[in-house]
């Protein structure tokens, strides 16, 4: 798993994209959003139908592209308003994303508990 250092800002992008290209078609796509993909941040990626991911990101010594596809379901996008290109992200929300949990309706979990023993 990823775990990036707290200076490194993670991008997703909310437009999707073809997963057939590689890290060119990605960094080409980043600036056309307006970023720099030289900077070293990490630049998230989603197909159409939202069940492919691509990551992308330049260490100083090379491009890193890592692809994931989800066996089932889909990757769930947070929140945002519907004129934004991109959003600004933090590693757990990643991880989170990475993992296909829904982003945009957290869920509490409860517990039942359990009788004492021996009542």
């Amino acid at each position: 798993m990823l775990s990036p250092s707290p200076a490194v800002r993670i991008f997703l992008a909310l437009e999707p994209v073809d997963m057939r290209g590689g890290h060119q078609s990605l960094s080409g796509k980043a600036r056309r959003l307006g970023l720099e993909p030289l900077d070293g941040h990490i630049y998230v990626f989603l197909n159409r139908r939202r069940f492919m991911t691509a990551l992308l990101w330049y260490d100083g010594t090379g491009w890193c592209v890592t692809k994931k596809r989800l066996s089932k379901g889909t990757f769930q996008l947070p929140t945002v308003s519907a004129d934004t290109r991109s959003v600004v992200i933090d590693s757990a929300t990643l991880s989170a994303l990475l993992q296909g949990l829904d982003l945009r309706a957290p869920r509490r979990r409860w517990y039942r508990r359990t009788p004492p023993i021996g009542s």
